[in-house]
């Protein structure tokens, strides 16, 4: 029997930004499916609706790959794709398997022999990136960094040191509520003229993105309470 195909379908960076943010492809290959493996159930079907999916939601099977619903023989999650049905990986927002835990399914697809197949979409990563000005041929996404604050201020100086010697760029993010002092923890640990590119609510109406050194930051200290944040580094 011939299996299905995975594809990875990217999601939106927040709300009424579909238009400007997804291909008409993806909008095409989501009105195929009917099977979907998501993070988050109800955003999913959210975003789906906001595509304009052509079936009725209860005709939608969704496979929910929440935190809590990862452990055990995730081969679950591709057993209609074994049996020849095309299904659809969405991410909470942005890219599958970037930044997210779909990557487990999409390595376990590998192992199974079943197609992947990947659609453009937004990535704040990479948008970031692509803004900050900074070096695009040599970077690392760092996920987040360690909650405790010491740890936190020997890691932000460890990524400074990095980027200097290895010319890499770096990329962190953080719990949105805690963008702030994550912002003074950076003031603290970085030096001057260490530069700092700060991007949140990307592709949004709000959309904010500069770059600067970290002596102009602390002039013009932004409040990024509760916005989904990326922070670049980069100490030439």
């Amino acid at each position: 029997m011939q299996k299905g195909t995975l594809f990875l379908l990217p999601c939106s960076l927040g709300e009424n930004v579909i238009e400007r943010s997804i291909v008409p492809a993806l909008k095409d290959t989501i009105n195929r499916l009917d099977e979907f493996i998501v993070e988050n159930e109800k955003s999913a079907r959210k975003f789906l609706k906001e595509v304009g999916i052509n079936k009725p939601q209860s005709e939608l099977i969704m496979h929910d790959y929440g935190k809590h619903s990862r452990d055990g023989d995730q081969s679950r999650f591709l057993k209609a794709l074994e049996q020849g049905k095309d299904v659809g990986l969405l991410s909470e927002a942005g890219c599958p398997a970037i930044a997210d835990p779909g990557s487990d399914i999409v390595a376990l697809a590998h192992q199974k022999g079943i197609k992947v197949v990947p659609f453009v979409g937004p990535s704040s990563l990479l948008l970031a990136l692509m803004g900050s000005g900074f070096n695009g041929q040599g970077f690392a996404f760092q996920g987040y960094l360690p909650i405790d604050k010491g740890e936190r201020l020997r890691k932000l100086k460890e990524l400074e040191s990095l980027s200097q010697r290895l010319k890499q760029t770096q990329l962190f993010i953080e719990t949105p509520f805690r963008n702030n002092q994550l912002l003074d923890d950076i003031f603290k640990s970085c030096q001057p003229n260490t530069e700092l590119c700060i991007a949140c609510d990307l592709t949004l109406d709000t959309e904010f993105l500069k770059t600067k050194t970290v002596a102009q930051w602390k002039v013009e200290k932004p409040d990024l309470h509760k916005r989904p944040t990326v922070f670049v580094l980069y100490k030439r």
